[in-house]
């Protein structure tokens, strides 16, 4: 018998009860394009593996099929690797408050770009610059949708088939392959690159500026410390010099914080207020990284200068959406009113008080009836204070195949993503958040359990 006739036909499969629910769920076109994969798939199998399909087995692939078109790539994760700043998890974790205005301003329409008391057109450009303005002393502010649209857009404005003085020892790579040369290059810019990798001296910056540059780009070196036999000009030093030709400065600070690092145990990290009181013309930073909030590119300083940027075609290619300049408005509040360490989870997780996190493993041992307690180490990551380490607690626990515990994690709903040290699977309550942690405990003792029980 030819078992391809045996295959029920597509209108045939449309009056199956269980096809007419995923119609209810799906839509008709959705489901109808599923069964069509779904028989060509069977089809193939009969032909290369001489099988007999059963019905159960067609509308389970149907099923699928469904299931595989229409489930989101994009999940909540559960972080339970203590790097605060992940940033294959997303990087920052955002207040209550931000998401709640994110939300207000998707939910309907907004003044975006109306301007309420003239009743007439107004501008996106003007959200959340009064308030990174009266945060840092800025004369002028501008949100684009990331760091390295910042920096893109800088040069593009104000350096394009101009040089531009950059340090050898700042020619950085960060995440994702983004090399800061390779910027400079697509902005239309030259570099004149001075110094060496590990010494840049004050008389190299002072020799380039012989030959007339549009700018001097200082970038801070986020992601991986230089030591030994090392030398570099402070950055004051360079903006005297640099201002003494007529030239402006540009510091590409990368996560740039707004608050002291050093009150956290950890080593300084330069902050934005700092780089504009050494004189900077222009500061640029992101927004999902120490500053806690949505992803992007923030760029203060000089009015002038800000304002030529404003005004270039590619400001608006790389602008910020009204979702970011919702939430980013929502988390500098936080900073404003002096409660950043409290309402914004990367500060709150980056200040967790040591005994808290050990109080919180010893409740989830109590709870499992399973697991170890040993001292570990949590980071701060996301292109932030490289090498440096808060100090933790970890539930850790042994299994013979600590890969395929970490594959079952990931499983769950919602995943959990954990890490594995000296051959155990381990968890850090650092970065689990509070409201996730009954659905951590949930999806812990789903996996672990049949292995420790």
């Amino acid at each position: 018998m030819n078992k391809l006739r045996t295959i029920p036909s597509v209108d045939q499969i449309l009056q199956d009860k269980a096809v007419k629910r995923m119609i209810t769920q799906y839509g008709r076109s959705l489901t109808t394009e599923a069964i069509r994969t779904a028989l060509e798939k069977i089809r193939s199998e009969i032909k290369s593996q001489n099988i007999s399909p059963s019905y159960s087995h067609i509308i389970d692939q149907i099923k699928n099929q469904l299931l595989t078109w229409t489930t989101p790539t994009l999940v909540p994760v559960i972080n339970a690797t203590g790097v605060v700043l992940h940033t294959n998890l997303g990087r920052a974790p955002m207040s209550k408050n931000s998401i709640k205005a994110i939300q207000e301003v998707a939910m309907g329409y907004s003044n975006l770009e109306f301007n309420l008391e003239k009743g007439n057109r107004g501008s996106r450009l003007v959200h959340a610059e009064a308030i990174l303005c009266r945060l840092t002393n800025s004369q002028a502010a501008l949100v684009v949708n990331n760091n390295a649209s910042a920096v893109l857009l800088i040069l593009t404005a104000l350096a394009r088939r101009k040089s531009v003085v950059i340090a050898r020892s700042q020619l950085v790579e960060i995440g994702g392959g983004f090399r800061v040369p390779d910027v400079m290059q697509q902005s239309g810019a030259h570099l004149l690159e001075i110094g060496t990798t590990n010494r840049v001296h004050l008389s190299d910056y002072e020799q380039a500026l012989h030959e007339k540059p549009a700018i001097v780009l200082h970038a801070h070196r986020s992601n991986f410390t230089i030591s030994g036999f090392t030398s570099e000009p402070e950055l004051k030093e360079i903006v005297e010099l640099a201002h003494s030709e007529g030239i402006p400065v540009v510091d590409d600070l990368g996560s740039g914080s707004l608050l002291h690092t050093e009150k956290f145990g950890l080593a300084h990290e330069p902050m934005v207020q700092e780089s504009l009181q050494a004189g900077v013309d222009l500061v640029c930073f992101s927004g999902d990284k120490l500053l806690g909030g949505p992803q992007a590119g923030i760029i203060i300083g000089k009015k002038e200068l800000v304002d030529r940027i404003k005004k270039h075609p590619l400001a608006r290619a790389v602008r910020a959406d009204k979702l970011a300049l919702a939430g980013l408005s929502a988390t500098l509040l936080h900073y404003l009113m002096g409660e950043a360490e409290l309402e914004v989870p990367v500060w709150r997780m980056i200040s967790m008080p040591i005994s808290q996190i050990k109080k919180r493993v010893k409740t989830w041992q109590m709870d499992f009836g399973w697991g170890e307690i040993i001292p570990g180490k949590s980071t701060v990551g996301g292109g932030s204070l490289p090498g440096e380490i808060l100090p933790s607690y970890l539930l850790a626990i042994s299994v013979k195949n600590p890969q395929s515990v970490l594959k079952q994690l990931r499983s769950v709903t919602p995943p959990i993503i954990a890490r594995i040290e000296d051959d155990k699977v381990v968890f850090d309550p650092r970065t689990i958040l509070i409201d996730q942690e009954e659905d951590f405990k949930r999806g812990l003792k789903k996996v672990l359990g049949s292995y420790l029980n």
